[in-house]
Formats: structure tokens, C-alpha cells, sequence
């Protein structure tokens, strides 16, 4: 009988070692998933509305990716919000903003973006958030930058330059408005990562993201009402109905819970570093979807960028 007590814990032991795969797996997924975002709207950018006059357009795809997430991030709300006192005026306003600048702004200005630029280029854009917050953090509050972390800025922003270099030279000046439209998103999404820790705190991560997510699935839908006639829905053709479907779920709702998961199993840290396969899943599904070329200068400019953003973590 004295044996007894040594052994019993042996079995959970055992069992979250065989799950211990789990957590990195969610993170894994949850970012190629994010990172299919991409694909699935220069796919939709290939369609004509009905009659074939006009292309469908960024304002309609992303509404039509908002409509589809929108009772999904109502249900997510909802969970996080359970046993909880009601939201107060001043969390309202906060959710009210951080939606508007995190998802609303930054989505319609990637969505916009992505009409110039490939989703490659577009990606590694979005994945200098990191440095773009450390920067509005030494302008917002004087919270200097070390020179570690200048040296993993300009890495990053040497890799950049590298892709955008590329395509301007072969594509030409629109090139510089989406990446300028993208660089754009990437602030108003820094901005909202920067203001929503307090805000996290309080209100809770599952009910901040769920709520303000769907703040701007309300915006967006509300801009497309004011700016679009309600006609186009009739003209949008199957084809962009499902990309949007996969869009609004598998891109969107899908990886935003299971990153969430995934933190909650391996902590934030680990789950960030192994989504920087991110960039490289929309490089492979571009070059394989889109035809984009896959050259020796976005493959440079690609690992400059990863190297930076692993960089920067390590001197947290």
C-alpha cells in the first residue's frame, strides 16, 4: 500500500505529455490560417459582380468577411461575458475605439492594400507590427529603444525594402500605394495593441476581442451600406460567396480562437514564435494560388524580417 501514493500521479503526468502537442499545433494552424487571409482576397479580387462591368471590390469583400464572422464574435462575447458585470460606459468606449482602430481601420486598409501589392509583400508588411509598436512606444511615452532593438528594426525594414524594391521595379507606382495602405493598417493595428493591455485587464481577452471584433463587423457593414448600393449583393457571384464564407470562418473566427488556445496551453511567447511560419504559409500558398514568383529577393527579404521579429522577442 505504501507504493501507492508515488504512482498516482504518474497518470496525468503521462497524459499531458502526450498532449503536450497540442498547444504549438493550434499555433501552427491558427497561423497559416490567418495567413490564407490573403490568398482568399486576391482570389476574390479575380471575380466580376454580375454582368461582368465591374471587379468586385475591397469594400465588398470585406464586408462580406464581416457578415460572415459577425454572429461568430457575438457568440464570443457572449462566453467571455459570463458571471460578469456588464460592460461599463467607459469599457464601451474603449471596445468602441479599439475596434474601430484594430479591426475596422486596419482591415479596410489591408483589403485595399491587397488590390496593388502580392500577398507576400503584403504579409511580411503586417509582420513588422512588432517594430512599429516598439517605435510608437518611444513616441507615445518615451519609452526608449535599445540599440538591440534599432539593430532588429532596421533588419526588419532592410528585408522589407528588399521585397518592395522588387515589385515597384516591376510593377510599378501602385505598388507604393498599397504597401502604403498596408504600412497603414499595420499602424492602426500597432496603435490598438498598444492601448488594449490595460483594456485586456479589465475586461477580459475572450469579451475585448469579441466585442470589439464585432464593433467592426458593424462598421464595416455600415460603410458598405453607405458607399455601395444594396444591389451588389444580388451581383456578387457564388464564387466570392464562398471564398468569403472561408474567409469570414476558417481565416478569421478559426485562428483567432485557437491562438487563443494556444496561449492559454503554451503562453504567448512560445505561440509567437511559431507563428512566424506565418509569412512563409502565405508565400507557398501564393506561389501555388496566385503564380506569384518566388525569388531570391523575397526569400531575402522574408528571413531579414523573421530574424528581426525573433530578435525583438528575445530582448523583451
Amino acid at each position: 500500500m505504501s507504493s501507492a501514493p508515488p504512482l498516482a500521479p504518474a497518470a496525468p503526468s503521462a497524459a499531458g505529455a502526450s498532449r503536450a502537442w497540442v498547444g504549438p499545433l493550434l499555433a501552427v494552424t491558427g497561423a497559416i490560417a490567418f495567413s490564407g487571409k490573403a490568398i482568399i482576397v486576391k482570389l476574390g479580387y479575380r471575380h466580376t459582380l454580375a454582368g461582368g462591368a465591374e471587379p468586385v471590390d475591397a469594400l465588398t469583400l470585406v464586408m462580406l468577411r464581416m457578415l460572415v464572422a459577425l454572429p461568430f464574435f457575438m457568440l464570443l462575447a457572449w462566453w467571455g461575458g459570463r458571471g460578469r458585470p456588464g460592460l461599463t460606459r467607459r469599457e464601451l468606449a474603449a471596445v468602441a475605439a479599439l475596434g474601430f482602430s484594430g479591426y475596422y481601420l486596419a482591415s479596410t486598409l489591408d483589403f485595399l492594400g491587397l488590390q496593388y501589392i502580392s500577398a507576400s509583400l503584403e504579409r511580411l508588411i503586417l509582420y513588422i507590427t512588432p517594430t512599429v509598436v516598439v517605435l510608437l512606444s518611444q513616441w507615445l511615452f518615451g519609452r526608449r529603444a535599445t540599440r538591440g532593438q534599432w539593430l532588429a528594426m532596421g533588419l526588419a525594414y532592410v528585408g522589407l525594402l528588399l521585397v518592395f524594391g522588387r515589385e515597384l521595379h516591376f510593377e510599378g507606382p501602385r505598388v507604393a500605394l498599397g504597401a502604403g495602405l498596408v504600412l497603414a493598417s499595420t499602424l492602426s493595428y500597432a496603435l490598438y495593441m498598444i492601448y488594449s493591455g490595460e483594456w485586456v485587464r479589465r475586461i477580459g481577452a475572450q469579451r475585448l476581442a469579441g466585442w470589439a471584433s464585432a464593433v467592426a463587423c458593424a462598421l464595416c457593414l455600415a460603410q458598405f451600406v453607405a458607399l455601395r448600393p444594396l444591389a451588389t449583393l444580388a451581383a456578387v457571384p457564388a464564387p466570392v460567396w464562398w471564398l468569403s464564407i472561408v474567409n469570414g470562418t476558417l481565416c478569421t473566427v478559426a485562428p483567432v480562437l485557437m491562438v487563443m488556445m494556444a496561449i492559454e496551453r503554451i503562453g504567448s511567447a512560445r505561440a509567437s514564435q511559431l507563428g512566424m511560419i506565418g509569412p512563409i504559409a502565405t508565400i507557398l500558398m501564393g506561389v501555388v494560388w496566385l503564380d506569384e514568383p518566388l525569388t531570391g529577393w523575397l526569400v531575402a527579404g522574408t528571413l531579414c524580417v523573421l530574424g528581426s521579429v525573433a530578435w525583438l522577442a528575445r530582448l523583451k
